[in-house]
């Protein structure tokens, strides 16, 4: 499977799977970058993954159905609005020839899920690289439970973010931890990805256990404590 990333609106990635001709959308927050990729590249749009509700990764899905109608999607209760197909915990999506395993990656928001296919996880806004999404819903356990569930994925699991966020994370992970070789190397490789406009996504579940402070927080009680501290960075 090659993946192909969109950048969109401010900061956004909408990721574009592709095995041959064929192709999926992950979170399609604005549709004009990806009907120019699907029209340029000649490719026969398959379905849509939606991790969760926010403008920002579903703004586009009405053009793109316009465009190619009675493509399925996949989405949580909460996309409803736009999905063919509810999805939930433990089902799984097939598409491309591929299985993905839907897991329940709340906090961010109240049904936010994220889609597993071998080693490729598309999170949404549930992990980001050196961080997570702010905790909208309040409930800080929900997400501190998605993050300890990433944790135990293969370390090779390629993590596919809604967002490029890493630099900010990685600057307020050294705020931290000033005295960490491990983010401070990872945040000189953010910065030089973004200078030369290249994206630092994606990352791996090895890499995260290493730099990611939130996802590394010993128990709920830390893990509050940062995520409200990365709120006001």
């Amino acid at each position: 499977m090659q993946i192909h990333p969109i950048k969109a609106l401010s900061d956004n990635y909408i990721w574009v799977m592709e095995e041959g001709k064929d192709a999926a959308v992950v979170d399609p927050g604005e549709s004009q970058g990806v009907l120019e990729y699907l029209e340029k590249e000649q490719k026969n749009l398959q379905g849509i993954l939606l991790t969760h509700e926010h403008t920002d990764h579903v703004g586009g899905v009405e053009d793109i159905l316009a465009a190619y109608p009675d493509t399925p999607v996949y989405g949580p209760s909460e996309t409803a609005e736009y999905a063919s197909t509810i999805v939930k915990k433990g089902d799984t999506v097939e598409l491309l020839g591929l299985t993905f395993e839907v897991l329940k990656t709340a906090g961010h928001s109240k049904e936010h899920i994220s889609f597993l296919s071998g080693d490729s996880l598309f999170c949404g806004d549930a992990l980001f690289s050196g961080g997570c999404g702010r905790v909208f819903t309040g409930d800080y356990q929900a997400q501190y439970d998605a993050l300890q569930q990433f944790a135990k994925l293969n370390g090779t699991v390629a993590v596919y973010a809604g967002h490029e966020y890493t630099e900010t994370n990685l600057r307020f992970a050294q705020s931290v931890e000033p005295d960490n070789e491990k983010i401070a190397e990872a945040l000189k490789e953010a910065q030089e990805k973004r200078e030369n406009d290249q994206p630092t996504l994606p990352s791996t579940i090895e890499k995260e256990k290493n730099i990611n402070l939130l996802m590394e927080a010993e128990n709920l009680e830390r893990f509050i404590e940062l995520r409200k501290a990365r709120d006001e960075f």
